[in-house]
């Protein structure tokens, strides 16, 4: 069964061709690859969790993507990545503050009864599943590991 997020990105694609917008098109068929190659890497279809995730991931890539181009003065460059940022965070639910991801992490560490760095695993274990798309990795890291020393 597919994941109503991967539905509805498809439905987009459709719609986009219809209206002729080639960046949403590229935006929408790139994710897509991305997600059918994710599902032939798992050898099953994706969840919804997981097809956020690869979006997240495309939208890191763009992020680094603009920073670099920026770095290499090609702002013509940086500005359709950018573009293809803003496709892309239509479909990311949205980021957490630090604040939230504070809450999500001391909760995740009354749970798992972690008092030390050595449990550091078994926090981000059951931390990143729910913050999958809501949160970039290296801030729920940062937070786990200020909370834990």
């Amino acid at each position: 069964m597919e994941s109503p997020l991967k539905q509805k990105l498809t439905e987009d694609l459709k719609k986009a061709q219809k209206d002729r917008d080639e960046c949403r098109v590229s935006v929408l068929r790139m994710v897509l690859s991305a997600i059918h190659n994710a599902e032939i890497a798992k050898r099953a279809a994706l969840e919804e969790a997981d097809v956020l995730g690869v979006i997240a991931k495309q939208a890191k890539q763009r992020n680094e993507s603009i920073e670099a181009f920026k770095k290499g003065n090609r702002p013509e460059m940086a500005a359709r990545e950018e573009a293809e940022l803003s496709i892309l965070r239509e479909y990311l639910p949205a980021q957490a503050s630090r604040e939230e991801v504070v809450e999500a992490a001391k909760q995740a560490i009354q749970e798992t009864g972690a008092c030390s760095m050595k449990d550091r695993g078994k926090v981000m274990g059951k931390l990143i599943p729910q913050l999958k798309g809501k949160a970039e990795g290296q801030l729920i890291n940062e937070v786990v590991t200020e909370l834990l020393s």
